[in-house]
Order: structure tokens, then sequence, then C-alpha cells
């Protein structure tokens, strides 16, 4: 039996590498822990455990959630337009692509809608808190678009994965009075509890989660959904409260995003890489391009700057959890094979690297902060 302490020490040790990497060059703490992980997982080898794969999990969750609050509505209010109209050729684009672009018939360019439509929230958000590009109206614009990008994807895998029964509606209803009731509990629940050195604030948002990430799992639906919902419809609050907010972020990054960006790391298999180099390319290719043919004509309409524009796109591009969500589903249900799933995984992997690295050393817009911010 495998020491779990020194184990945790071995994941730790390569967050600590990556964090203190990412101050000599210019990508962030995230990418640098995908980067760490491949490396680790094809040397010294990563266990990946249930208690790992947990963790990994909920720092996703925790992750989108926190996302969900940054979005400020009235920024996405003021920006109606752009949010909503390249959220959604985000998701369209490549469908779009494939049916009409490359002639596939309906069924096979849904499936490569589904695999290449993803915007991975957690990518784009790790990058801007570290930036502090959150704090702009450009990234705030940017995080509302993924919303939108990311919900159209998991409406079309639930459509074609989700099982119609008892739980996926009972996990639909809940979710919304969730939603529609938080944002009144919350402010008169945490003026009486808040301020306590055991925090439970942030217990009671886990809490949360919790319950609807475990009627999620029963709905064959993602955990990550309501997160991103509920952490949308508590952003006016949490706009108010920057403490409590920095403190759960602390939470996030310090301790379980680490696993989570390092797991995904540890799937690429350096041989599986090399064999497929050609099929791996050929599919981030196609992500890049079709986000590419989609989105930035509009960031033209929308009289974004050409830099704004290009690190929109770039950013819109990247790609990691329902990517290796929908490979994983695949392979489980013996559609793909773990060759293919290898490639498709690394691929949906190399999206959350190289649109990000682009972007941020070549069209890293000016920071500009909010009014608030300032």
């Amino acid at each position: 039996m495998e020491n779990i302490w020194f184990q945790s020490a071995l994941w730790m040790a390569l967050a600590l590498v990556a964090a203190v990497g990412s101050l000599f060059v210019t990508i962030s703490a995230a990418l640098f822990e995908i980067v760490v992980g491949a490396l680790a997982g094809n040397t010294v080898g990563l266990s990946l455990t249930p208690w790992i794969d947990y963790i990994a999990s909920f720092g996703a969750i925790v992750l989108t959630f926190l996302a969900g609050t940054d979005i400020d509505p009235h920024v996405v209010k003021r920006n109606f337009a752009s949010s909503i109209t390249i959220g959604l050729m985000g998701f369209f684009a490549p469908y779009l692509v494939a049916r009409y672009g490359l002639g596939w018939p309906w069924p096979e360019a849904q499936i490569a809608g589904i695999a290449l439509s993803t915007t991975s929230v957690a990518v784009v958000y790790a990058v801007m808190v570290e930036t502090g590009y959150n704090r702009t109206e450009l990234g705030k614009i940017i995080l509302a678009a993924c919303f939108i990008n990311d919900v159209g994807t998991v409406l079309a895998l639930g459509l074609v994965f989700a099982n119609y029964n008892l739980y996926l509606v009972s996990f639909a209803v809940a979710t919304v009075i969730v939603m529609a009731a938080l944002p009144r509990i919350v402010p008169w629940l945490f003026e009486r509890i808040g301020g306590r050195t055991s925090e439970p604030e942030i217990k009671f948002i886990f809490l949360v989660l919790f319950v609807l990430g475990g009627l999620a799992n029963l709905g064959k639906s993602e955990a990550v959904l309501p997160a991103y919902l509920i952490g949308m419809a508590l952003a006016p609050f949490f706009l108010k409260q920057k403490e409590l907010q920095l403190r759960m972020r602390a939470i996030c990054f310090a301790f379980l995003t680490p696993f989570y960006f390092l797991k995904a790391g540890s799937l690429i298999e350096a041989h599986a890489l090399l064999a497929g180099a050609g099929l791996i390319a050929l599919f981030l290719a196609m992500k890049m391009i079709t986000k590419f043919a989609g989105i930035l004509p509009l960031t033209r309409y929308f009289k974004f700057d050409r830099r704004e524009g290009m690190y929109t796109t770039l950013m819109m591009s990247t790609g990691l959890t329902f990517g290796s969500i929908s490979a994983l589903f695949g392979l489980t249900n013996h559609i793909i094979n773990q060759e293919q799933y290898t490639v498709l995984v690394t691929a949906v992997i190399g999206s959350a690297i190289v649109p990000t690295l682009i972007a941020q050393i070549w069209f890293h817009p000016h920071f500009e902060p909010l009014e608030e911010d300032a």
C-alpha cells in the first residue's frame, strides 16, 4: 500500500515547482501545472488514486463556481449582444464547419461539435485571476461568453448522453429553485453567521455545491454546471463581498486546483503523443480553426481592437473539462478504444495550453481595471 503522505508531498512539490516556475516565464501557474503534470506523469509516474480524483474534481467545481461569481451582471448587461453572440458562435462554429465545411452528416457533425465546441472556464478563469485580467471589462465579457458556450455544450451532452428520468428532472428543478432562493437567503444568513474563524459561509456554499453535484451525478449530468449557475446567481452578492471571494480563491488555488491541472497533464502519454502526433495536431487545428472562423469576425463586428479580438478568440479556443468528459464517455461505452481516447484527450489538453500560451505571450491586452477595482 502506497504511503498517502508521500503521495501528497509529491503532488504538492510539483504544484510548488509550477508556482515558482511561473514566476520566471510569461505563462500562468495553471498552465505550468499541466506541463509539469505531463512531465512527471511520463517520468516519475503519478498515481491517480480515488482521493486524488476527488480533490481534482472538487477543485474544478469550486473554480467554476468562483468563475461564476466574477461575472459582473452590469458589465454583461452593457455588453449583452457581444457576450451572447460570441458565446453562441463559440458553441455552434464547430458544428457548422463540420457539417457544411467538411460535408459531414449531422450525426458525425454533432459528435465533432460536442468534442470541439467546449471552452475551458477553468483555464480561462485561472489565467485571468493570475494576471488580474478578471478585473477588466473585456475579461468579464470573455467569462460570460465562456459560460454561454459551455451551457450549450452541457445541454448537447445532456441531449445525447443523459438519462431522461426522475433524477434528471429533480436535478433541473432543484437547480432552478436554489438559483432563485440563494440571492435572498445568503445575504441574510451570512450577516448572522459570518465573520467567524470556522468559516461557516464557505461551508454553507460547499454544502450547496455538494448537494447539487450529487443530484447532477444521479441525472448523469456534470457537477460543474450547477456550480457555474450558482456562482452567477450569487455574483451581485460577491461583488460586495470581495474578502469572502478572496478567502475561497485562496483555498482553491493553494490546494484544490493544483490537483486538477496536474492530473490533466498526467493524462498525456508520451508514446501516444509521438505515435498519434499527426492526428492530435489535426484535432487541435480543427478546434482552433472553427473557433477562429466563428468568433474572430464577431470581435471585428463588435469593434474590439485587433489585440483584444485575437485574445478573446484564443481564450475561447481553449478546452479541458467537457472535452475530456466526452472522450471518457466514448471510452466507457466502447465507442472509442484506449488509443483513440488518449489521442483525443491529448488534443483536448493541448487546446488548454497552445491557444492560451499564444494569447498570453503575444496578444495580452493592456490592463485597464474597472473603476470599482482601481
